[in-house]
C-alpha cells in the first residue's frame, strides 16, 4: 500500500505499516473506495493490537485508554505486532488461504472471471469499451498491489446482478448481491498521523452480547461455508471487515508481480443481516415502509461535501433524523490539540445500488471542524444546520420552479399536466441547479465566517434567483410570455414560506 511520509509517498506492507504509523501522515491510495475499504481493514487490526476490542470494557475506561493512545508519541508495540501478524496469514497468493480471498473458488467455478472483471472501470463481457482498451479478448495483467485495491473495492461496492457460476454443494448459481457500502457517502476522521487517524476512527464500544466470537475474515479458522447461515455481525471485525457478498481468488503471474486472472462470484445467498456501518450518516423517515425507513446518505458527483457537515456536527438529540455516523459519537473528550487538527475525509462512490451501473468515485476533505460540534460552540453548530437545511430547500425549489418555468414558456399546453415520477428534469432544472450551488457554498462559508448574524434564507434565495436568471436570459427576447412567467417564478423563491400568505378575492358589488 502507498503511504505519504511528507512530500514522500512509499509502498509499505500492513506489518511495516503498523510498526511506522506513528511516523507515517497518511494513506496514499489513487481511489478512494479503496481508501475506505483498507482503512475498516487497519482500524479493525488495531483494535485487535491494542485491545481496544474488547467487549467486557467499561465506557470510561475504553475512552480513557483510547485518549492513552493518541497521547503516545512512540508508536505500537513492535513486539505486539510481530506477534499478531506471525498469527494468520497475509500472503495474497498462498495456495490454502490466500488474504481476503476464496481458493476453493478454482474447483466451484468453471472458469475464471478474468482480470477485467475484477479491475473497476475495465469493459468486461459485452459492455462496451469507453475509457480503457482492454478487453476481454485481449486483457492486460494489472500489478499486484493495484489488484489488491480493487480486491478491496468489490468486497465493499461490489456489483450485484449476474456474476461467474459457482457452485457450492448442491448449489449452482450466479446471482449475487450488492456489496455493503454500494453507492454510500462515507466519513472518515483524519488526524495528523496514521496512527492518530486510525485510533480515532475506532467504532465505539457497543454493548451486544453474542455467543459468537468476533473475527476477521483471516482469522476465521476456515473459509466460511458459502451455505451456512451467516455469523452475528459482530463489534468491531466482522461489523468492518466481514459483511463482504463477494468472493475473489486472484490468480498471479509468474512472478507474482502481477494479477493476470480473476474469479469474482457470490460469497454467500443468505439474506445481508441488519448492522450500522460506523462511518455511513443514515437519514430516518418515520413515514417510509419498515424496509426503507432508515438508509445512508448516498454519493452524488454533483454534492459538495459541506452540504453534510449538519450531519457531522449537531448532536443526536438535535438531529434525530440524521445522527452522526457513530465513529463521531465519542470524539468530544479528545485532547485539545489533537481536537483542533481534527478534519474529515469523506469519500464515495456514485453507483446504482441495484444495476451494474459505477458512475464516479471521489474524495474530499474539510479543514478542520470539529471545534464547531454542538458540544462545542452549539451556535455555529445551529447556524450550520439553518445554512444546510435552507440552502437544500432553495436548491430542490429551484429545479420545481426552473422547470415549470421552462415548460410553460416553450410549450404552454404540456405545462398543465403533471410531471411523472422519473421522468427526465426540463432544460432548465438541472442547468439552474449546476449555476446555483456554486454560489450557495461561497455563500454558505461567508454566512459562518463573515456575517454570522445576517438571516440565512434571503441570502440562499438570492443565489437562487440569480442563478435562474443565468439560464433564463436568452429567452426573455425569444418568447413573449417570458418575462411574466420569469417573474412570477423569482417571486416563488423570494417568498418566505414561513410568512402567511394573503388571499386576494374580487370584490362582489352588492345584488
Amino acid at each position: 500500500m502507498p503511504v505519504r511520509t511528507g512530500n514522500q509517498v512509499e509502498p509499505v506492507g500492513l506489518r511495516e505499516l503498523f510498526c511506522r504509523a506513528h511516523q507515517i501522515h497518511d494513506l496514499a491510495l489513487p481511489h478512494a473506495p479503496a481508501t475506505a475499504g483498507l482503512l475498516r481493514v487497519l482500524v479493525a487490526i488495531l483494535a485487535r493490537l491494542t485491545g481496544l476490542d474488547q467487549p467486557g470494557t467499561s465506557v470510561q475506561e475504553w475512552n480513557q485508554r483510547r485518549t492513552d493512545l493518541l497521547n503516545t508519541r512512540g508508536g505500537l508495540d513492535p513486539a505486539g505486532i510481530d506477534a499478531y501478524f506471525d498469527r494468520y496469514t497475509w500472503d495474497a497468493f498462498d495456495a490454502e488461504r490466500p488474504w481476503m480471498q476464496d481458493a476453493s473458488l478454482a474447483d466451484q467455478c468453471r472458469a475464471p472471471s478474468g482480470i477485467n472483471a475484477l479491475i473497476m472501470g475495465r469493459p468486461s463481457g459485452h459492455n462496451l469499451c469507453w475509457f480503457e482498451p482492454d478487453t476481454d479478448t485481449d486483457p492486460a495483467s494489472a500489478p499486484t498491489d493495484q489488484a489488491l485495491w480493487h480486491l478491496l473495492i468489490n468486497h465493499y461496492y461490489g456489483n450485484p446482478g449476474r456474476q461467474t457460476l459457482r457452485t457450492a454443494g448442491g448449489t449452482a448459481s450466479g446471482q449475487g448481491s450488492a456489496g455493503p457500502l454500494r453507492g454510500t457517502l462515507s466519513f472518515h476522521p483524519l488526524g495528523r498521523t496514521l496512527l492518530e487517524t486510525l485510533a480515532l476512527g475506532l467504532p465505539p464500544l457497543t454493548d451486544d452480547e453474542n455467543t459468537v466470537a468476533d473475527a476477521c475474515p483471516w482469522e476465521e479458522p476456515a473459509v466460511p461455508d458459502p451455505l451456512a447461515p451467516l455469523p452475528p455481525v459482530t463489534w468491531p471485525g466482522r461489523l468492518l471487515t466481514g459483511r463482504s457478498r463477494h468472493a475473489v481468488l486472484l490468480v498471479p503471474g509468474a512472478d507474482g508481480t502481477t494479477v493476470t486472472d480473476a474469479y469474482l462470484t457470490w460469497a454467500t445467498q443468505q439474506p445481508r443481516l441488519e448492522a450500522t456501518d460506523p462511518y455511513l450518516a443514515y437519514r430516518t423517515d418515520p413515514k417510509a415502509p419498515v424496509e426503507t425507513r432508515r438508509v445512508p446518505r448516498m454519493a452524488e458527483t454533483g454534492r459538495s461535501v459541506w452540504r453534510d457537515l449538519d450531519a457531522l456536527l449537531l448532536a443526536g438529540e438535535e438531529n434525530s433524523a440524521s445522527p452522526r455516523p457513530t465513529a463521531f459519537t465519542t470524539l468530544n473528550d479528545l485532547p485539545a490539540d489533537v481536537r483542533d487538527a481534527l478534519r474529515v475525509r469523506v469519500m464515495g462512490f456514485d453507483q446504482d445500488v441495484g444495476l451494474v451501473k459505477n458512475r464516479l468515485w471521489y474524495s474530499a476533505l474539510t479543514p478542520p471542524i470539529w471545534n464547531w460540534a454542538q458540544e462545542h460552540d452549539p451556535d455555529t453548530a445551529r447556524r450550520i444546520r439553518d445554512c444546510c437545511t435552507i440552502a437544500e430547500q432553495l436548491g430542490h425549489l429551484l429545479g420545481k420552479v426552473a422547470g415549470r418555468a421552462w415548460k410553460e414558456i416553450t410549450s404552454p399546453p404540456a405545462a398543465a399536466r403533471p410531471h411523472k415520477p422519473g421522468a427526465k428534469d426540463p432544460a432548465w432544472s438541472a442547468r439552474a441547479r449546476a449555476a446555483y450551488w456554486p454560489q450557495a457554498e461561497a455563500t454558505f462559508w461567508r454566512l459562518i465566517h463573515d456575517t454570522p448574524d445576517t438571516p440565512v434564507r434571503p441570502v440562499f434565495a438570492a443565489d437562487a434567483v440569480r442563478a435562474l436568471r443565468t439560464v433564463s436570459t436568452a429567452s426573455l427576447s425569444q418568447h413573449a410570455r417570458a418575462g411574466e412567467i420569469l417573474a412570477a417564478a423569482i417571486a416563488t423563491l423570494l417568498r418566505d414560506p414561513a410568512t402567511p400568505r394573503t388571499s386576494r378575492r374580487p370584490h362582489k358589488a352588492p345584488a
